[in-house]
């Protein structure tokens, strides 16, 4: 659903990609940077309820997930250590804004069961991405579903910016129920897609 706007954004980050290659960082330099800044941004202001500052400071960093990418490309540095770092900070990256907002809603926020939702979602978030990529190492395929990475990320992220405008609960509350229920399905399709394969064998 979002491969048109990554793809604009991507043109959009190019220069940026060329001028850090030109000053010699690495695009690897970039991912962790970029991963551990994400990280801080929602372990630092989520948990306070700073949603508005949070998501801000988040989005700057993810956008180095497609700065990252384009200098691979440009340099020809593209390797599978390069992914394997690539998807395992991603996974950080997305585990830290979950679990951001369950500490907030242990916390201040003052509600467990919004906090144990936020955690639910961490756990299947991560559950969706491990089900593709172990169905990749047994050579099958599992790119099917309803809740991609690059969604659950932008949706969450959106909801609690919205939240945060208006000091109410309801959008954040409302896109965490969507996410369990989407990544839920999408863990059951994997393991429906899998299956299929596995007995035609």
């Amino acid at each position: 659903m979002l491969e048109r706007f990554r793809a604009f954004t991507t043109r959009m980050l190019t220069p940026i990609a060329k001028l850090l290659l030109r000053l010699g960082v690495s695009p690897d330099a970039v991912t962790v940077v970029g991963t551990l800044g994400a990280a801080a941004g929602a372990l630092i202001f989520f948990p306070r309820g700073s949603f508005v500052v949070g998501v801000l400071v988040v989005s700057v960093f993810i956008f180095s997930d497609l700065i990252d990418g384009s200098m691979a490309r440009m340099s020809e540095r593209s390797s599978a250590w390069g992914a394997f770092l690539d998807s395992t900070m991603d996974r950080i990256g997305d585990a830290a804004i979950f679990a951001g907002l369950a500490l907030w809603y242990a916390g201040d926020g003052d509600n467990l069961g919004y906090a144990a939702l936020a955690l639910y979602c961490l756990v299947a978030g991560n559950l969706t991405s491990y089900a593709r990529a172990r169905a990749e190492s047994l050579d099958m395929q599992a790119k099917v579903g309803i809740a991609e990475r690059a969604d659950r990320v932008v949706l969450t992220l959106l909801a609690a910016f919205v939240t945060g405008v208006l000091g109410r609960d309801e959008p954040v509350i409302a896109a965490l129920a969507v996410l369990a229920v989407a990544s839920t399905v999408t863990v059951l399709q994997r393991m429906r897609v899998v299956w299929q394969q596995a007995a035609g064998r």
